[in-house]
């Protein structure tokens, strides 16, 4: 789910090498996607069930694995849990790139360990580490601004323009964060903390998608998320090892819901979710892919709420709303800006339309 690197994107298109793909922007982003295939007549029942599994895919699964992560980081170290997560999921995806015939060079290593340590190290090491403190519905709804974080960083580096829209979207997302940050200011004890460390993690992963198409990715799909997962899991270990956390690890306490947390996170989150994205964005229009972004963390306060007994108060509502109207705005904005602007296209890469944990 990384990026091609765009200026390659464009001069192959220009050149007319891309006979079967397309570039549409999702988020802001350029995104290549092969052009899609109907299905063959008689087999639509079964395609339809198959998009139906797939969206339940990217909409639930990748909306619950913020539960999944509460879960295993309550007898597993954060940092221990998503190295050996990452360490697996990175492996199946490699084992499945190099059965397709990928071989990696020199340069894409080099851009999976920067990719690596801003996805995986930070993002989602500091996300794993914050749910100790903070609710998994919080957690979804803080890792939501991850559009807006995108939209500035871009900005900043020239790569877009910031439309009314946008404006208006990033006015409500920081009203939004302001609600559920303001109150743990003056709370004993609180888990300000927590939430400013997945605040960390969103603008590491935004970062992360603005600088990729500057790096040399590779072309296959499952590589190019491979190889940042395999680096960052790496380095997500050797953190472990050297904050103490393996030493601090008793593994014979680990409890069952841990494990099944942990096996949860590895085998739905990061393979079979990310399998169907890839494969809905063959199928359907990416836009309409994309929409997992309102669902997620739609899905991940509702299952708080429901299985772990996190409060559903007013603040996270008029909160959870701020944020995704905010989101709506922003890709709007960003809509409008490439209508009046054709040439402009915004050099930033296409990873998950949010950061998904």
């Amino acid at each position: 789910m990384i990026s091609h690197q765009a200026t390659q994107i464009m001069v192959l298109t220009r050149r007319g090498r891309l006979p079967n793909e397309k570039m549409i922007n999702i988020g802001g982003r350029p995104v290549i996607v092969p052009t899609r295939r109907q299905p063959a007549p008689g087999r639509n029942r079964a395609y339809s069930i198959q998009l139906a599994l797939a969206f339940a895919a990217i909409y639930l699964v990748w909306g619950s694995t913020y539960l999944a992560i509460r879960y295993a980081v309550e007898t597993i170290p954060p940092l221990v849990a998503a190295g050996i997560r990452h360490s697996i999921a990175g492996a199946i995806l490699f084992a499945w790139a190099w059965a397709r015939g990928y071989r990696p060079t020199r340069a894409h290593w080099t851009a999976g360990l920067a990719l690596g340590a801003l996805f995986f190290l930070i993002g989602h090491g500091s996300l794993h580490w914050a749910e100790q403190y903070v609710g998994s519905g919080l957690a979804a709804l803080l890792i939501a601004t991850e559009p807006m974080f995108i939209l500035v960083l871009a900005w900043f580096m020239g790569q877009q323009k910031v439309s009314r829209f946008s404006a208006l979207g990033l006015g409500l997302g920081v009203l939004g964060v302001a609600l559920l940050t303001g109150a743990e200011l003056t709370v004993k004890g609180s888990s300000l903390l927590g939430l400013l460390a997945v605040l960390l993690g969103s603008l590491s992963w935004s970062a992360g998608v603005v600088i990729s198409p500057r790096l040399k990715l590779p072309n296959d799909a499952v590589g190019r998320t491979a190889l940042p997962t395999i680096c960052g899991a790496v380095m997500l270990l050797a953190a472990a090892g050297l904050t103490g956390e393996f030493h601090a690890t008793h593994w014979a306490s680990i409890s069952l819901k841990s494990v099944l947390g942990l096996a949860y996170l590895i085998v739905f989150g990061s393979v079979v979710a990310f399998t169907s994205y890839t494969w809905l964005l063959q199928k359907c229009p990416p836009a309409l892919v994309a929409t997992h972004t309102y669902a997620n963390p739609i899905v991940a306060v509702f299952l708080g709420w429901l299985l772990a007994s996190e409060p559903l108060t007013m603040r996270v509502v008029l909160a959870s709303v701020a944020i995704l109207a905010a989101i709506v705005l922003i890709r709007r904005g960003e809509r409008s800006v490439a209508v009046k602007g054709p040439d402009v296209v915004p050099q930033t890469a296409e990873v998950p339309s949010e950061e998904c944990a």
